[in-house]
């Protein structure tokens, strides 16, 4: 009888209990659904953390714009106070006057004591002074610092542009005097003298005269002295003396391309060989110039 009457009791506590649980598990689930509302953010805040995040994420720079950061760290301050030619140039740098050789870029000639000025010479001279002169520029240098007439030789920066790029995307000058270890920028220069050469810009624009290896065409050293006349082709019968004046030249590429007294390009073209007709020229594997 006992043992019945224990059961009977937690029977009617257990009841009583979970009645009063369900009394009570409306109000406390109302009050913390209330809670949970009121730290839940709303739609439009949602979306304003949203934009916050982006705009953070845009702001971050990235790994090549820190690399960029890190590099300019290094760069050397200077005032350009003269431009000499495309490719030289003197600035004031911490109280001193240094000459700046630009790094693996060539200019034709206009002020060389041995050589005329040559093709676009004055087009790379005034763009460099109208880009230059006056400026406060970034000077980057390579390994070796210096060239074996005391110049400095440097990667020069104005307006956040490398002027060394601009002459070669312009046109202006070739990638030339590429030694090492001073080719850091050297794979870039290449691929934008690849497109200027495309274009066919400044130049690029004469048949045969910028070469990648050799310089310019039509810009040899002055002679001290008289040179021997290289031996021309004999006039064919019929044709007076000295008829022989039709260039023949064989560009980097391999193509035979002949060019007449009257053409653009005649006085800079370096003949290979010397034709009195273009029959002749044609016959020995020759085309016509196109300009």
């Amino acid at each position: 009888m006992k043992k019945w009457f224990l059961l009977f009791f937690a029977a009617f506590m257990l009841t009583a209990c979970s009645e009063t649980t369900m009394d009570e598990t409306p109000a406390e689930t109302e009050k913390e659904n209330s809670a949970l509302e009121e730290d839940r953010p709303t739609a439009a805040e949602a979306e304003k953390e949203k934009v916050a995040l982006q705009e953070n994420e845009e702001a971050a720079p990235s790994e090549s714009e820190k690399e960029a950061a890190a590099e300019n760290e290094h760069f050397i301050p200077a005032k350009v106070v003269r431009v000499i030619d495309g490719d030289t140039v003197k600035v004031l740098v911490e109280g001193k006057e240094e000459t700046l050789r630009l790094l693996l870029v060539d200019t034709p000639e206009t002020v060389h004591p041995n050589k005329p000025v040559q093709p676009f010479g004055p087009e790379a001279s005034s763009f460099a002074k109208s880009t230059l002169s006056g400026k406060e520029v970034e000077l980057e240098l390579d390994v070796g610092e210096r060239d074996k007439y005391g110049r400095l030789l440097v990667y020069l920066h104005v307006d956040g542009k490398m002027f060394n790029k601009l002459l070669i995307e312009n046109g202006l000058a070739r990638v030339g005097y590429v030694y090492a270890p001073n080719t850091k920028h050297v794979d870039e220069l290449y691929e934008l003298q690849k497109a200027a050469r495309k274009k066919e810009i400044g130049i690029w624009s004469i048949e045969n005269y910028a070469t990648e290896d050799e310089g310019f065409n039509g810009g040899e050293e002055k002679a001290e002295a008289p040179k021997a006349e290289a031996p021309k082709a004999e006039a064919p019968k019929g044709e007076p003396a000295g008829a022989c004046t039709i260039k023949g030249n064989i560009s980097s590429s391999g193509d035979k391309i002949y060019h007449m007294p009257e053409g653009q390009y005649y006085d800079v073209t370096k003949e290979e060989e010397m034709f009195c007709t273009e029959e002749e020229a044609v016959g020995a594997g020759y085309r016509a110039s196109k300009r």
